[in-house]
């Protein structure tokens, strides 16, 4: 059995490291402008530290359970581990490769990154007026004392490991986090020519200051090595409702003290200085300890300077409007008339952010519901709810506390809204809820909005997501049972429009390819059309392996982890997944099936994983209007035909490009789509 798995499925994790590679592969793409690509570099890294902070951290704890009746989950938790090791070993050396060949190739625009070897006495001049002025503010050395503790140590910095050599010849230990949050990881240098940049990590610059940090101690030399530790971030908490905010606050502040489950440092660090960072910080064999180069935390290239050099990054793009938006008509008069399909980032966010504005003063409008699962920091949508709430309006947001690394910025809205007087309601326990709603209540017309994607004004910039607008009476009425649903977990509703997980959408999905599978059998046109983040359901690959033996003509857009194998004869011949890395986040979720030529489609927020089905709240909302359906089927056959950011999803990590025909880019014909519509 487990040999037939083996053929059969793809473990998440080593499909997840196949995804992050192709965000790797997309810094090494020369049609990318450079800067663009570091910013790849920084997003392979961010990943990483996620990946490894929750998925690695889980596969820990499954090895270190107790008792015979787990021996299956920990030698299978072992093996995929040894996967991940060897897999990011071997994409280590590729990115640092890349990041090596990305810094020289910055050169031919006269922009350098240099070290603390490379710059001249005028340079360190700069940095000894810059430590002066601004850094000896914010630089305080942790000395390894006997009695010192460096448990609390935050997994999102760097530190510095220093070995201090006395005259007397004594040697003492210390660390120092690299205070790139205050002041970035980049400083600046004038170059003494007018096009020419200079650009230093702050590490170097900290390693110059080093005998003026130290000042007065008799040291005569110093040797300091970057380092970096990933921690457990997952939260162990009891989540019953009753006191749940002051929890998760608790939790999200106790995470700096979880468990190290990564350990990065400079390969050149001596010896007995790796020996004692390992014995302060409990690095065990098991942990994942890894030598690098010396800088770590590279996400920060994500935030490269921008060089104000406009060759250098994709150029900027005006999001659109929505043509049925008229300036002097009323949105909710507009949506009386038709469903509409807002699609970010080429559409504004701010049209959704006019439908809530609308909502919050309009004197139809007597009630406000809303799911967030991720707030932006300032976030327009909270504040049109605050709004809405001082007008009078009856408001109820349903908040997700656990929003993995959002937590913080969601405790902070939860109070802030509850302040404004509305009903804020923290989900229901044992449940994560991650359907994207919104309920409009008026005296003539009720309105309801399914996404694909958080309400966030910050993801609507990068991520492709949908939502429908709607006034459908018998979907509206749905999206507000949802509500009722969640309000009271066993109130008895009935969904015959909406799937909602975990009550009918693992049914739904099984009935809606079922169906396929019989059209198949009888000779009659099918097909499945998918566009998602994850497919890493057993029971529904299973169904999809089935659909495919039948004849099903399967074609699946996979951002993210697929364990789906395909090319396997007789199982997945019929089965083509690719995956697409590009300037935006592929995020949105289409559903299209043949239904024997009735074609059926779906979208929402909902991936094919155990989690979407059965352990969140979920919805997929049918879309019914012919004209929007035309729209989905253009989206997916976009990315379907996509020959140049569309990588090929077959279980093997190769992640090809077939760059056949004339170049098609789905993103970019999506944009022009829209703008000459």
């Amino acid at each position: 059995m487990n040999k037939l798995k083996k053929k059969r499925y793809l473990e998440r994790e080593v499909s997840w490291m196949y995804f992050n590679r192709r965000v790797l592969q997309e810094a090494q793409d020369k049609t990318v402008p450079i800067l663009e690509r570091f910013g790849f570099l920084g997003i392979y890294s961010n990943n990483l530290d996620e990946f490894f902070r929750v998925r690695v951290a889980v596969l820990n704890r499954i090895i270190t359970l107790r008792g015979n009746s787990f021996r299956n989950e920990k030698e299978k938790a072992k093996e995929t581990l040894l996967q991940i090791n060897e897999l990011y070993k071997k994409y280590g050396v590729e990115f640092e490769e890349t990041f090596t060949s990305l810094k020289k190739e910055l050169e031919e625009y006269n922009i350098y990154i240099l070290d603390e070897k490379q710059i001249n006495e005028e340079q360190r001049k700069q940095i000894h007026h810059l430590f002066i002025n601004k850094l000896s503010l914010y630089l305080y050395p942790r000395i390894f004392f006997e009695k010192s503790n460096f448990k609390d140590l935050d997994d999102e910095s760097v530190y510095l490991a220093i070995r201090l050599l006395h005259l007397s010849g004594k040697k003492d230990y210390a660390l120092l986090e690299i205070p790139a949050g205050r002041f970035g990881r980049f400083v600046e240098l004038q170059s003494g020519e007018a096009d020419k940049k200079i650009f230093m990590f702050i590490d170097d610059v900290i390693r110059i200051c080093l005998p003026s940090i130290f000042a007065g101690q008799s040291i005569q030399q110093f040797e300091a090595c970057a380092f970096k530790l990933t921690k457990d971030a997952e939260i162990d908490i009891d989540i019953s409702l009753e006191g749940a905010l002051n929890k998760v606050d608790k939790a999200v502040k106790n995470r700096k003290w979880g468990q190290p489950v990564r350990f990065i440092y400079d390969r050149n660090m001596p010896a007995d200085l790796l020996r004692q960072i390992r014995l302060r910080f409990n690095i065990r064999k098991t942990d994942n300890v890894v030598a690098g180069s010396c800088y770590h935390n590279l996400k920060d290239l994500m935030s490269f300077p921008d060089c104000r050099n406009g060759g250098l990054k994709y150029p900027e793009r005006q999001a659109l409007s929505v043509p049925e938006f008229l300036e002097s008509e009323s949105v909710l008069e507009v949506i009386k008339r038709q469903d509409l399909l807002l699609h970010y980032p080429y559409h504004h966010f701010s049209n959704y952010i006019r439908l809530m504005r609308e909502a919050a003063v309009s004197r139809e409008v007597h009630t406000i519901k809303i799911t967030l699962y991720r707030l932006a920091k300032h976030s327009a949508v909270a504040e049109a709810l605050i709004c809405a709430a001082k007008n009078g309006k009856k408001v109820t947001v349903v908040i997700e506390l656990l929003a993995r690394f959002d937590e913080a910025s969601n405790i902070y809205w939860t109070k802030k809204m509850q302040d404004a007087g509305i009903n804020v309601i923290l989900g229901i326990e044992g449940l994560k809820i991650h359907a994207k709603l919104t309920f409009i209540k008026g005296k003539k017309i009720d309105i309801a909005c399914i996404s694909t994607g958080n309400f966030h004004e910050g993801n609507a910039k990068t991520y492709t997501d949908l939502s429908l607008i709607t006034a459908n009476r018998g979907i509206v009425k749905e999206v507000d049972a949802v509500f009722r649903f969640i309000q009271k977990p066993y109130f008895s509703a009935v969904f015959k429009k909406l799937l909602v997980a975990p009550l009918t959408l693992r049914a739904g999905i099984k009935s809606l390819i079922n169906t396929e599978i019989g059209n198949a059998k009888k000779g009659k046109a099918a097909f499945i059309k998918c566009k998602l983040n994850h497919v890493i359901d057993s029971e529904i690959i299973d169904k999809l392996y089935e659909a495919s033996a039948a004849g099903v003509k399967i074609d699946l857009l996979v951002r993210g982890s697929c364990s789906i194998v395909t090319g396997i004869t007789g199982i997945s011949s019929n089965i083509s997944v690719k995956g697409i890395i590009d300037r935006y986040l592929e995020h949105s979720r289409i559903f299209i099936f043949c239904n024997g030529g009735n074609g059926k489609y779906y979208i929402g927020s909902a991936d094919w994983a155990y989690r979407n089905f059965d352990a969140r709240v979920e919805v997929l909302v049918p879309v019914v209007d012919e004209k929007l359906q035309k729209e989905l089927d253009l989206i997916v056959e976009y990315g379907l035909k996509d020959n140049r950011k569309a990588r090929i999803v077959d279980g093997t990590g190769d992640n090809r490009i077939l760059r056949e025909g004339d170049p098609f880019r789905s993103q970019e014909e999506l944009f022009r789509h829209l703008s000459y519509e």
